[in-house]
């Protein structure tokens, strides 16, 4: 099942170049909170009697043209963005040799098992309707499409093997990069900087998440195009390593790395990103 969030926080169910408006579906979430509010995101734990209720209004909801809707991100309170440094061999090996991307750290050219993970803001969330506001255009800018992970229960210690019993659903990702010598985190977490879209495609239609083609242009130009067999740690390792240091809440999302091609952006560009059985999206840039 593909559902997006779209327009002023509509629910639609994906369906071929149309999307269904089942926004009636989400009155079967809990409506009371008190404070403080749970830290995860309803929508995701509740995803079950979500779908369920879906399924049910689907043939008798309004059908409207996909093409002409704003697309949201599908997680709507993501509790964190965790995020995988250098996880394309390929990628590594671009970053070693040029210093517009490793900036003279070392650490952006160490391999991901000794580095680690990084958090990204979640206030830098959108979807690809909202498009990407670029900061700092003194410096470059960068795009790296990704293979992003939803995390559909909790987890903590979840060993590789189990690791995918854990996940609600894939999307595509766009980690959008400042280049500089500051902390990752801090480059990589303004407004817009992390585009999520453009639905979220349950964890049953892609029962295995490294065999999937991923690509990206900008403005026509391909910039990169690999596969998600070349990550140097597979989404099972990844949430074995996140769940490892931190409790990986519903709602969570985990960006899996970018292969080789980063190259810059600036405002006027339009990036179109495309993942094997999720879809494509396109997002449009400009200046913040």
């Amino acid at each position: 099942m593909k559902l997006c969030r779209f327009g002023a926080n509509r629910l639609g169910l994906v369906e071929g170049s149309d999307v269904r408006d089942v926004t009636a579906a989400i009155e079967a979430l809990p409506c009371c909170y008190r404070y403080p509010l749970p830290r995860d995101d309803i929508f995701i734990v509740n995803l079950p009697t979500i779908t369920s209720h879906v399924k049910e209004i689907a043939a008798s909801s309004p059908l409207l043209p996909l093409d002409g809707v704003k697309l949201l991100s599908p997680v709507a309170n993501a509790g964190k963005i965790i995020a995988a440094p250098v996880n394309y061999q390929k990628h590594l090996d671009e970053v070693k040799v040029d210093p517009g991307l490793h900036q003279g750290n070392q650490a952006h050219t160490a391999p991901i098992q000794s580095i680690g993970l990084f958090l990204k803001a979640s206030s830098s969330v959108v979807g690809p309707g909202e498009g990407i506001a670029l900061r700092k255009l003194d410096r470059r800018n960068d795009h790296e499409v990704e293979l992003a992970v939803v995390i559909g229960k909790e987890a903590s210690k979840v060993p590789a093997v189990n690791a995918l019993d854990y996940v609600a659903g894939y999307m595509i990702g766009l980690d959008i990069t400042i280049r500089g010598a500051e902390d990752r985190s801090f480059r990589k977490s303004p407004d817009s900087y992390t585009v999520l879209g453009p639905w979220l495609v349950s964890a049953d239609e892609i029962p295995d998440p490294q065999t999937l083609d991923l690509k990206i242009s900008v403005n026509g130009e391909l910039r990169q195009c690999s596969n998600t067999r070349y990550m140097i740690l597979g989404v099972p390792e990844l949430i074995e390593f996140a769940s490892s240091f931190y409790t990986l809440h519903p709602g969570d999302v985990l960006i899996t790395g970018t292969p080789e091609g980063v190259s810059p952006i600036v405002p006027g560009d339009t990036i179109v990103a495309e993942i094997e059985k999720i879809g494509a999206m396109t997002v449009a840039v400009r200046a913040a």
